[in-house]
């Protein structure tokens, strides 16, 4: 996978501008986290980047961007998860997971869903 660091304000920004364009993947991951490291390796392991070629997929570590993190549970109305996966869509967050509920044939299907 190709993810984009998300490490700014600016970026978050940018995510609600870009997602009026195409969807946009953000995945919170603690680095602490065993469940977090489960989650994003079974997401990495599934994703398929021919299927995904228009989804833009960034990455926060939230322990060393907890405001980002925060800015997130705020700018999207979501309750702070760790792991998280939000799907982002017409700068909203029309689909979000966590923990174990993460799982790339779901946003996958969720993507299919927005674009009819």
């Amino acid at each position: 996978m190709n993810w984009i660091n998300l490490e700014t304000e600016n970026q978050l920004n940018d995510i609600q501008l870009k997602s009026h364009q195409q969807p946009v993947l953000i995945f919170k991951h603690s680095t602490r986290c065993s469940v977090s490291r489960t989650a994003l390796d079974r997401l990495e392991r599934n994703w398929n980047p021919d299927e995904m070629r228009e989804i833009q997929p960034y990455f926060l570590d939230l322990i060393a961007n907890r405001n980002i993190s925060n800015l997130i549970a705020e700018d999207f109305h979501v309750e702070h998860q760790s792991p998280q996966v939000l799907l982002i869509r017409n700068g909203k967050s029309v689909y979000d997971r966590s923990h174990f509920d993460i799982d790339f044939k779901s946003i996958k299907q969720e993507i299919k869903v927005g674009e009819r």
